[in-house]
């Protein structure tokens, strides 16, 4: 299995996200994360999938999100070397006055920010690679999380040149 990032131009209109989540749904297929917001062209909305599949079950995903009318375009984003993904995390950590200085340190070794400070708790922001967001998480661990929240990865191919792999329709 490998790490597919799918990059969707979808119209804008209602049940777009539920139709994509149906059809993997339907075929026993699992995303990694979902994310979807609006594209550079107006009508239109860009959708990224990430996917832990083998080439075989990546065509067939393509395949038949082409075959969704409300799809207009379906890429895969690769090779991982040219591809920005990025994803946002909030995490909600229990924070005694004596305990802040030791996390606003890891924090700022992460480069998070702090969006909410209560009396016992602070919440941090991270952006970046899902990797490293998931490596802050482990060491956040140790404060004791008491929630968190994750938009899933979303991505685009590096500089001028679109690097996509255009799979068979």
């Amino acid at each position: 299995m490998r790490k597919c990032t799918l990059s969707l131009t979808v119209q804008d209109s209602p049940g777009v996200l539920q139709r994509i989540a149906g059809l993997f749904g339907r075929r026993g297929y699992n995303m990694d994360s979902i994310t979807v917001g609006a594209s550079e062209e107006e009508g239109t909305a860009r959708v990224t999938i990430i996917v832990r599949e083998d080439e075989r079950s990546t065509e067939q995903i393509c395949r038949q999100l082409r075959k969704l009318i409300d799809v207009l375009e379906v890429k895969e984003l690769g090779p991982s070397s040219g591809v920005i993904g990025r994803e946002l995390l909030l995490v909600k950590l229990r924070a005694a006055p004596e305990q802040r200085p030791e996390i606003l340190a890891m924090a700022e070794a992460f480069r998070c920010s702090v969006v909410d400070a209560g009396p016992n708790s602070l919440v941090l922001q991270s952006t970046g690679e899902t990797e490293k967001n998931d490596a802050f998480l482990r060491l956040a661990g140790a404060y004791g999380i008491l929630e968190v929240a994750r938009t899933g990865e979303t991505a685009m191919s590096r500089g001028e040149k679109e690097d996509v792999r255009r799979l068979s329709s």
